[in-house]
This record gives C-alpha cells, structure tokens and sequence, in this order.
C-alpha cells in the first residue's frame, strides 16, 4: 500500500538555506521504499554536501552537466526519462524563474526541461522575495504549465523576516509527493470524517473525555483527499494538523460533533465515524469551577445522542462505516454495532495499550461486513490501515451499484 513503493523519485535542490530540510525529505523518501536520485545546482552544494545526499540515496548526485565519466552529459535525460515524479525542494526565485521562462543552463535546469512526469515545486526564499510581483507571477506561470506548487508555510525565516516563505515540513511535502502518484478512485465522491474524542465539562475545567488522538480519522480524511474525494473531517479537540486541502471543523462535546455532522450529511456520499465520542455527559455542567468539599460530589451521567445509530436509520443510499474499539468479546460486540446502527461495514479493534487502539501510530484492525463476512488485517501503521479501508469502501460501491442495476 506504499504508493512510492520501487517509484523512481528525483529530488531536486536548489541554493536556499533551507537545503539542510532536504537531507530529512530524501530520508523520508526512501523510508516510503522508493527509489531516489538527486541533482543539486552549484549554489545548493555552497550549503550541503553531494556527499550527504549520496550516502542517504546510495546513488551518485548530479551536480554538473559535464562531470567526467559515467555518460555524465547525457545522465539528465536518462534520469528524466525513468523518473516517476520530481521533487524541487527548495525551490528558489532563481530556479523558479528559469523553469517559468524555459532557461536550461545547468544540470537541474536542464534535467526539468527533458521531464514529463508530475513535478512538485516548493518554494523557500525571503518573504520579500516570495511577495515580489515577479516571483508570484512565475510561480503563477508554473500551476499553469501544470507543475504542482506546495505552498511555503508562513513564521520565521533563517534571515530574520518573519512571513511566508519557510520550506514546508519534508512530512507535508511526502503527502503532496504521494497525492501526485495515487491513483484519484474517489474522484467526485464526498466524503465525510469524524475523528478524535468529546469533552463532556462538569465545569469550565474539568471534563470527561477519552485516550482518543485523532490519528485513525485523520490518517483517512488524509487517505481519501490523496485519492481525490472531497473530504469534511469532523474533529474533536486533538493536536493535530489538518491534512492538505481537507476542509475542517473542530468541535468540542459530543453534541456539537452531532450538530456538525447533521448540518453537513446531506452533502455526503460516504461516512466515516471514526471519533471516539462520549456515550455520557454530566447532567448538569457548572458555570464556575466547581470548589473542593469536605464531601463526596455525586454526578449523574445522561445518555448523549447517539450520532452512528441516527445516520443508521436515515442512511438512504449513503456508504455508512463505523468504528469499535473493544477491550473484551470483539467480535460479539462488534457485529452487535454493526447490525444495530445499519451499517455497511465495522472496523473493530482490541485496545492493548502499546501498538492497537487509541494514541499509537499503528493498529490492528478487523473489518466486519453486512454479509457476515470478516477481514483480519495485521499490524500495520494507520495511514496504510486507512487506504485498505478505502480500497474496501470503493468494493461496497461497486456491489451496492449492481445489487441496485
């Protein structure tokens, strides 16, 4: 399920202080199990050396059209030829300005004339700079030409300026690298996500709550963008980011989540509740911080509404999933959930605390089916749990379209 998995990817670093970024993306690159290839202008080598980028890709780097050996001035075509996706990062003023205008006057240069694959921009300079009419309309030239841009984030800068400008963080531009390589199944689909926990207050400061980081929900509203959905990610309070180009609502209780949610399903095709909302709140929240007694304080808990059985029972032709994590009888109460909020799929898991369940960055999950059926997956991290949902989610599709033809 690793879209870069065996791609030919080349990483393209120009002269910006932000090139030592570069080392952290190439490692990423390969831990995606792509294959990697790097050209540097001369500028980029005045800040990093060959050398690092050499040991991390374990291939030569291209610094120079005419190096001796090795067929050196031909290596930009081959390169370009076999190149799956590129990546420029940094891109300067500079070379986005010769890439606008066609210029071709050295190896990095050249080698993105000869490309044809998708190629992603990432510009890093001076605010000032990046503001500058000319830079703006260049880069305007190359969304275009057709090149993907990721936008540079904003904060302070190595020269000082604070705006924007910074090169983004090498796990935004691994998201973007792979959005361009996976295939968009899920184009026209929208999709809504509901992800992390609720707070039920007592008082302003206190709540009941749960474990629940957001990471599975967010790993699919970020899954389902990359495969070309339209995607609303309902969250409760995490500290998360949101993924690229994923419109967000944040939401705190339990019944703001459910407001959300009805004020938006209409416009949805599919569901996907992965938040871990709380099944009671306090009767009664205080509006001031609740004092330490001399006394035991005795709460009474009220039901919250329950937002997976309502969507069940006014589901129409919509692809419903659901979320379980248990910590006894997975099956029993799993398929029980299943049946009694009308859905057309669980995924269902057992909390251990160390690599399943609420705050790790893996899990280990079972897909029940409306036909009984049931799909034991192993270990795996959750952005890859969450593609194989995906890819479950787009067969349901398909049998409900002909059940209904």
């Amino acid at each position: 399920m690793r879209y870069l998995k065996d791609k030919n990817i080349v990483l393209g670093v120009s002269g910006g202080i932000a090139a030592y970024k570069s080392a952290e993306l190439l490692r990423l690159i390969k831990k995606q199990e792509a294959k990697a290839r790097v050209i540097m202008t001369a500028n980029a080598a005045s800040f990093i050396g060959p050398l690092t980028f050499e040991a991390l890709s374990g291939n030569p780097v291209c610094t120079c059209l005419f190096e001796k050996g090795g067929n050196a001035s031909i290596r930009h075509i081959e390169w370009a030829k076999e190149a799956d996706a590129v990546v420029v990062a940094p891109a300067t003023a500079n070379i986005i300005g010769k890439i606008a205008c066609g210029i071709a006057d050295d190896a990095l240069s050249t080698f993105l004339l000869a490309v044809t694959c998708p190629v992603l921009i990432c510009p890093s300079m001076n605010t000032n700079m990046y503001e500058k009419i000319s830079v703006l309309r260049n880069i305007d030239i190359l969304k275009k030409d057709g090149y993907l841009i990721v936008e540079p984030d904003a904060g302070e800068l190595a020269c000082g300026t604070t705006g924007q400008g910074r090169l983004p963080e090498p796990e935004d531009i691994i998201e973007r690298l792979i959005s361009s390589l996976t295939p968009k199944d899920f184009k026209g689909k929208r999709i809504l996500v509901t992800a992390g926990p609720t707070r039920e207050h007592f008082d302003p400061v206190r709540y009941i709550s749960n474990p629940s980081s957001g990471k599975m929900g967010y790993a699919v509203a970020k899954a389902a963008e990359q495969r070309g959905a339209d995607v609303l990610l309902i969250s409760g309070p995490t500290n998360l980011k949101p993924p690229a180009n994923v419109e967000t609502i944040t939401t705190g209780s339990a019944k703001d989540m459910a407001a959300a949610v009805f004020d938006h399903v209409k416009d949805a095709d599919i569901i996907i509740k992965a938040a871990a909302v709380s099944d009671y709140r306090p009767e009664e929240a205080a509006k001031q911080k609740i004092k330490k007694g001399k006394e035991e304080t005795p709460v009474v808990l009220k039901k919250c509404e329950d937002i997976l059985l309502k969507l069940g029972k006014n589901k129409e032709s919509r692809i419903l999933v659901g979320f379980a994590a248990e910590t006894e009888n997975l099956e029993e109460n799993a398929k029980e959930k299943l049946v009694k909020k009308n859905l057309d799929m669980i995924v269902a898991n057992l909390l251990d605390g160390k690599s399943s369940g609420f705050g790790t960055d893996t899990n280990r999950v079972v897909f029940f089916y409306r036909n009984g059926d049931k799909e034991q997956l192993p270990l795996m991290d959750k952005d890859m749990v969450a593609h194989v949902l995906l890819d479950r989610i787009l067969e349901i599709g398909t049998r409900n379209l002909n059940e209904r033809g």
